[in-house]
């Protein structure tokens, strides 16, 4: 079968732009996705998106002009029922012939095979492959039906009278395999061969493609684009390096603005633009997030690692004349009053103190069922004023107190209130400002952290103390009142909130923070069993599929989480311990030993106690036991008590002779009441001493 090259490609208003990649992504996976199906290209096939501000395209490689045949075997019904008495066809078969498109004449041929209990007639047919015109228009609807549109509009069409729902008006269908138009079309268009060029820069207006593999290559010398989402992105980011080099200094490094930018231009041309010294003096954080946010500037950074903003940027601009100064002058014109607003912002904010805005706080509503945020601040401060003693005495705990009490204020400042992306940040530089220390101005902006997965944790102890609170804060408030996160939705983010927590407690320092989640729930005045075993489940969840993503087993982490340690900083230690007694000859035969001993005492009745009398231990298999017991127990437990969980774990090793023994020679279950006490005892203080560190049952296939 010949197969040539496609070419589709739908031309429309400009597309929006923090949406366009994955529209285009979406638009080439969909659309050979649905021609793969119905047999029109094969698995070593290419696809190819394309994706600029005016156009979603793709180019296939290897596209059949027709499908193959098939062969199909269709159930027509019962035996019974198709024929009569004498082997003839009922009415009812030749109704069934007669709706497939057959007669009386397919009779003969019909096949007999078994179904069930009874026997059936099959009827064998060829279905004509389709042809890509066929499919091709199956496709084109499948992938717009699919496209991620964050947003449909309705629009009319030419005629007046119809309209069609898209994410924008679409002008023109293209679809070429090899030079040949496919008759096809969608949203009110016909397919061809033209497209458009660049609004203004196209050597020619209209751009007719010869063919399927020239797309790209005269869209870009004819109409003066790059169609290719990632070539475009690539020439953005050339053109970016080479005019920051050029000044001896770097762009900012922002993929989602690079994406964002991509999305805006069709031919990109980077210049270099400026703005006043004096504008140096506003926090960067605030010049560069109106830069990025509001114009799609890339500021341009010192070199080396302290990345001090400088008064140049640089503009990814659509056109390219040949002389650029009304586009540099333009966009620093309007850059300008940007900068002034937030220098305005900051003048303005200084001249109150954090300190004075806090009774504000009283008047802003946090949640309707948790009050404002001035009592919220006055439960972050006492939880965090708690952790800071146990963490460090009287002084850490009064610095968390005053960093916890001036944490939200910068939430009142104009700046905040214009970007509340700088929350925290701002607060940093207000509390310096008004003479606050260093470590409390610092654990101001760091209470926030991590901010997301792979952020640094909170640089100093008052930070640590303020950031842990407010997190367990949150948690401790909404799981209070019930807004528990559901399936995808999770307003107030607390699954990031529970893996910040994790990490402030496990990370800082080689054993963690010594904070057991029982003592941090108590100090977080929570009470109400259902609400403490709620928010301890989401912990431990989101701890457990943490771990798994560092590359621990889902074994080694379930025999850990199991246990449900109290103290996190304890379970890397934990899991280094579970792999290398894993890697032991006797672990196989002892954690499929304690998961005998566990089911052992869960159908035992009565209340158990891990307490052996010497004097009832008949069986030389039970003496052995225990006195191998008592040696290993204490080994186990010095080295648990010491925090060396892997001696602790490997010790049991020692277990394995006495423990096989024992269940080979020894009924545990055994009429004598005392007998069987004293042997569940001595099971019950084997189980104990075996699952200090983790549940070695979990390792057992």
């Amino acid at each position: 079968m010949t197969t040539k090259n496609l070419l589709v490609e739908l031309f429309v208003e400009e597309l929006p732009p923090k949406a366009l990649k994955k529209l285009g992504e979406s638009f080439a996976v969909a659309l050979t996705a649905s021609l793969k199906s119905q047999g029109l290209v094969d698995a070593g096939s290419i696809a190819t998106p394309f994706a600029s501000p005016r156009r979603l395209a793709v180019h296939a490689t290897e596209v059949a002009a027709k499908a193959a045949d098939k062969q199909v075997q269709q159930k027509l019904m019962p035996a019974a029922v198709a024929l009569d008495a004498n082997g003839n066809a009922t009415p009812a078969l030749l109704k069934k012939l007669a709706a497939l498109g057959a007669d009386a004449s397919a009779v003969p041929t019909l096949k007999r095979q078994p179904d069930g209990k009874a026997e059936a007639l099959f009827l064998d047919s060829v279905v004509p492959g389709a042809t890509l015109a066929e499919g091709l228009q199956t496709a084109l609807e499948a992938a717009l039906a699919a496209l991620p549109i964050p947003k449909v509009m309705s629009y009319q069409l030419a005629d007046g009278w119809s309209s069609v729902n898209f994410v924008r008006p679409a002008h023109k269908l293209l679809a070429l395999h090899g030079a040949d138009v496919v008759p096809i079309s969608v949203l009110g268009l016909t397919a061809g061969r033209e497209t458009q060029g660049h609004r203004f820069e196209a050597t020619n207006p209209i751009v007719s493609i010869k063919d399927a593999d020239s797309y790209a290559q005269q869209l870009e010398t004819e109409g003066a684009v790059i169609p290719g989402f990632a070539a475009r992105r690539a020439e953005i980011e050339r053109q970016l390096k080479a005019a920051a080099t050029k000044q001896g200094l770097q762009a900012i490094d922002d993929d989602a603005l690079l994406d964002e930018v991509t999305a805006l231009v069709e031919r990109p041309n980077v210049l270099t633009c400026a703005f006043e010294q004096e504008f140096l003096d506003v926090p960067q954080e605030c010049l560069i997030l109106t830069m990025k946010a509001n114009q799609k500037y890339f500021p341009l950074l010192s070199g080396g690692g302290e990345g001090k903003l400088s008064n140049k940027f640089l503009v990814v601009s659509n056109i390219s004349p040949a002389d650029a100064s009304a586009v540099v002058g333009g966009n620093e014109r309007v850059v300008r009053p940007r900068l002034a607003d937030a220098k305005f912002f900051f003048d303005q904010d200084r001249k109150k103190s954090l300190m004075d805005r806090i009774p504000g706080l009283a008047k802003v509503v946090y949640h309707n069922k948790l009050g404002t945020q001035g009592e919220r601040v006055e439960r972050v401060a006492a939880l965090a004023r708690n952790i800071g003693y146990r963490l460090g005495g009287e002084a850490l705990a009064n610095a968390a107190d005053r960093a916890a009490v001036l944490a939200k204020a910068d939430l009142l400042t104009d700046m905040v209130g214009e970007f509340p992306e700088l929350q925290g940040i701002m607060g940093r530089y207000y509390a310096l400002h008004d003479g606050e220390p260093v470590t409390i101005a610092d654990a101001i902006e760091d209470h926030y952290k991590p901010r997301f997965a792979g952020d640094e944790l909170p640089r100093g102890e008052v930070g640590l103390c303020v950031a842990l609170a407010d997190k367990l804060q949150t948690l401790a408030d909404m799981f209070g009142i019930g807004q528990l996160p559901t399936g995808d939705k999770d307003p107030f983010a607390l699954r990031r909130h529970a893996l910040g927590m994790i990490r402030m407690l496990i990370e800082p320092g080689h054993d963690g923070l010594p904070l057991d989640l029982e003592w941090l729930f108590n100090a977080a005045k929570l009470i109400d069993a259902k609400v403490i075993e709620q928010l301890s489940d989401f912990i431990y969840e989101r701890l457990a599929g943490s771990l798994r993503e560092q590359g621990y087993s889902a074994l080694e982490v379930d025999a850990v989480i199991s246990l449900r340690p109290q103290r996190l900083g304890d379970i890397p230690k934990r899991l280094a311990a579970v792999r290398a007694f894993a890697a032991l000859p006797e672990a196989a035969s002892l954690a499929a030993a304690n998961k005998r001993v566990g089911n052992i005492l869960k159908k035992a009745e009565g209340t158990l106690t891990a307490n052996v009398e010497a004097a009832l231990l008949k069986e030389s298999a039970e003496v052995a036991l225990n006195q191998a017991l008592g040696t290993v127990k204490a080994q186990a437990d010095a080295a648990f008590e010491r925090g060396d969980y892997t001696a602790s774990l490997q010790s049991l090793a020692a277990l394995r002779v006495p423990v096989d023994k024992f269940f080979d020679d020894v009924m545990v279950n055994v009429e004598d009441a005392a007998l069987r006490a004293n042997r569940l005892g001595l099971l019950a203080t084997l189980h104990h001493a075996m699952n200090r560190v983790a549940d070695i049952s979990k390792l057992s296939a």
